[in-house]
């Protein structure tokens, strides 16, 4: 719990809502609110600026969950991406790890997490029955599933998979295993073993 360290209700409600981002402790929110008030003009106010641009004018998409300040996004409308493919994931920084790396240009669809029993999140609470609406449409040819290669990951794209079957659409999956420039005797036994059981002719 954050306790105060001043009687200045204004500061410990920022460092309060900073503790509260993702990644952020109570030191780091301290530290974070210490360096915007020492730059209240040239960091704090257009900091404030942004948030509120933000949460006024960024939405999530209707079709896919992308955020974008259209709505269906950019990559919904774009008659430049293939429109045969979708890739299913997480989350949107996973959509913009993809986009970073170019080599993706078909549609996407994020589902919002993943299942987990331990959590109580079950198939309503994320966006799978979306991805089957999706899932009938003539121009699709392939759904490549990118969930996470964790437990909960590989139990929701086997879940989506199952959800699929009755479409004549292809499900694909992320390769996994031993990444480019990774030395074996570094790499954990499930990687490795993920990577022996998903080789390939050389």
């Amino acid at each position: 719990m954050y306790k105060s360290p001043s009687n200045n209700n204004e500061l410990d409600h920022l460092i309060s809502l900073l503790g509260k981002i993702p990644g952020l402790g109570p030191r780091s929110a301290r530290r974070a609110a210490l360096g915007l008030i020492k730059k209240k003009d040239a960091l704090m106010r257009p900091l404030a600026n942004a948030l509120a641009d933000v949460a006024e004018n960024v939405h999530p998409c209707a079709i896919c969950g992308n955020l974008d300040v259209e709505n269906p996004c950019h990559i919904c409308t774009s008659t430049k991406r293939d429109r045969s493919l979708i890739c299913v994931i997480e989350d949107v920084s996973d959509l913009w790890a993809l986009e970073r790396a170019g080599s993706y240009r078909g549609l996407y669809h994020i589902i919002g997490g993943t299942l987990s029993a331990l959590d109580g999140v079950g198939p309503e609470d994320l966006n799978i029955s979306g991805l089957v609406e999706r899932a009938s449409d003539p121009d699709l040819k392939e759904i490549i599933i990118a969930t996470n290669a964790t437990v909960d990951g590989q139990t929701t794209a086997h879940y989506i998979t199952e959800q699929l079957k009755p479409f004549d659409v292809t499900v694909s999956r992320l390769a996994h295993g031993v990444p480019i420039g990774g030395e074996l005797d570094y790499l954990d036994d499930g990687t490795l073993t993920t990577a022996l059981n998903s080789r390939r002719p050389f």
